[in-house]
């Protein structure tokens, strides 16, 4: 997982990096002038998101050059392909573009050109964050012309189309632990597939989302983690529900030091990239807001597997935190550049000042 394997019992020293769609002024840049303000910030990699944000046409010669600038930094770089729900990609065109009608050639055309530039980790994900729709329509899982079991089913079926071509390539395709879906039907559907060629994208707060205690979902997804989005969030009482707001690793709920520790011992080999929330400066249009409708006796049905005591645990979160000052989620650049650099401080001062000892 990653280059630089730790030996066994070694301290774990883990390169810490940042997502490269949401870096601060990364929308107004390439791909090189991201690397180069990443490493002047102090990043040890960059995660682009899909090998379409390096290059729309999978140009060898440019996704190489890219390759060779973050080796010349002595940078990491990471990639991804794109959602693979097949209810969800006539939202993503580029997908089918790649493979000129065929989006299952296209995949492979992703695939293939991540391999040769040595990216054989690869961020995938179920589907999109409907911005503006009301109540739980924002999450696809609760789309009224396609259930969300029928939706699990299709992406199942997709991924195993691309079980060979991984096999081939030699590359894992890891999904994240997105908004919409669960942690327990992200590990089914790596179980289902094969852990040979999937894997999990550990976003630390959007589980929240899914009503799940960060801890719980920790010690469920450890096992099959290949890559990392970090991010913390913070859970607000409001009418209807709970508010889901996105901070700064260390000013929110997740425990980051049980997270680390974890992925310590069960994934030594993962970089830990940032995901930072936007700049608006970069993103300028309407901003989100995320509330969980626990109210709402369909929201609640929709999670069939969460048990009672990790609810308990999730509830207790939110009056844990109430005396904490929590800053607001959405900045200017140089806000969103001051959140990121935090975060990066407190993932560092967590596996620099409590040493984690890397499992044999």
């Amino acid at each position: 997982m990653g280059d630089g394997e730790p030996s066994a019992g070694a301290p774990w020293a883990p390169r810490v990096g940042v997502d490269g769609r949401k870096f601060p002024g990364a929308a107004r840049g390439g791909c090189h002038d991201t690397l180069v303000r990443a490493r002047a910030a102090g990043f040890d990699g960059v995660f682009f998101r899909t090998v379409l944000d390096m290059s729309p046409t999978l140009d060898a010669g440019e996704l190489r050059e890219i390759r060779e600038h973050a080796d010349d930094l002595g940078m990491y770089v990471e990639a991804g392909l794109g959602k693979v729900n097949p209810f969800a990609t006539p939202e993503a065109p580029e997908l089918r573009a790649a493979g000129g009608g065929d989006i299952l050639l296209g995949f492979r055309r992703m695939m293939e050109a991540a391999a040769r530039i040595g990216c054989v980790e690869l961020w995938a994900a179920t589907t999109n964050y409907q911005v503006g729709y009301p109540g739980r329509f924002v999450w696809d899982r609760f789309r009224t012309d396609v259930s969300w079991s029928e939706q699990l089913a299709a992406t199942r079926r997709f991924l195993e189309r691309l079980r060979p071509i991984a096999l081939d390539l030699g590359v894992h395709v890891n999904l994240e632990t997105h908004e919409e879906i669960t942690s327990f039907e992200l590990v089914e559907l790596v179980e289902t597939v094969g852990p040979d060629v999937l894997g999990i994208v550990f976003d630390t707060a959007n589980p929240l989302q899914r009503l799940e205690h960060p801890r719980f979902t920790t010690d469920r997804v450890a096992p099959y983690v290949r890559q990392t989005q970090l991010k913390d969030c913070a859970l607000t009482p409001v009418e209807g529900g709970y508010r889901f707001e996105l901070t700064s690793c260390g000013d929110g709920v997740v425990d980051f030091e049980y997270v680390l520790s974890t992925l310590a011992r069960t994934a030594p080999g993962v970089n830990l990239t940032i995901e930072n929330e936007e700049s608006r400066d970069d993103f300028p249009g309407p901003v989100p807001v995320t509330v969980l409708p626990i109210r709402d006796p369909e929201f609640v049905a929709s999670h069939s597997d969460l048990t009672v005591p990790e609810f308990a645990e999730f509830t207790a979160l939110i009056y844990e935190q109430r005396a904490r000052a929590v800053p607001p989620s959405h900045f200017g650049h140089d806000e969103a550049m001051d959140a990121v650099l935090r975060s990066r401080d407190h993932i560092r001062r967590l596996t620099e000042s409590r040493p984690m000892a890397v499992s044999a």
